[in-house]
């Protein structure tokens, strides 16, 4: 009996001394400058990658409400602020070969620029170069090769949504 309560205590003193140094999941903080609702605009797409955009933009409104449903705005009027994106560049490139002539491998490089922006015009939070990477198997089939690029590409976008959430809560 006495060694269950001295267990209980334990946890319950490392919880506390946790919790008192300030460590908490990431992402469960708040968004900058209280701002409690997000207006998501689809990103400008400055790529030759038609559609890219919407995969993006729609990846991050997924992740919002996954994470925090109720902060975004469905308008911006009525928004806190504003996040903008800008697709910078998108461009694949071969990782690995099999001899001199044939990809084996490839992989998607994506780079973002995004601005939070309030209602009166302040610019909250930047994130300038956000990139990320994904690689994907190359096949002899054009479209199979065009198919697994895509599931890359929408691969990326989540992980690069995971992150733009996760900076954006960050209270440090």
């Amino acid at each position: 009996m006495f060694d269950k309560i001295r267990i209980i205590a334990r946890i319950f003193l490392c919880a506390l001394l946790v919790y008192a140094c300030g460590y908490r999941f990431a992402g469960s903080g708040g968004f900058p400058d209280n701002v409690e609702k997000i207006f998501i605009e689809i990103f400008e797409n400055r790529t030759s990658k038609a559609g890219i955009e919407r995969v993006v933009t729609n990846q991050l409104v997924f992740e919002f409400t996954r994470q925090r449903e109720k902060s975004l705005a469905s308008d911006p009027v009525v928004a806190d602020a504003t996040l903008k994106g800008v697709i910078q560049s998108i461009r694949t490139r071969t990782i690995s070969r099999v001899g001199t002539e044939v990809a084996n491998e490839r992989e998607v490089v994506m780079t973002l620029d995004l601005r939070l922006i309030k209602q009166n015009g302040d610019v909250i939070w930047t994130a300038k170069g956000l990139s990320g990477r994904q690689a994907y198997d190359v096949t002899d089939l054009k479209l199979e090769n065009d198919r697994k690029e895509s599931l890359a590409i929408a691969r990326l976008s989540e992980r690069i949504s995971e992150r733009i959430y996760s900076r954006l809560t960050d209270d440090f």
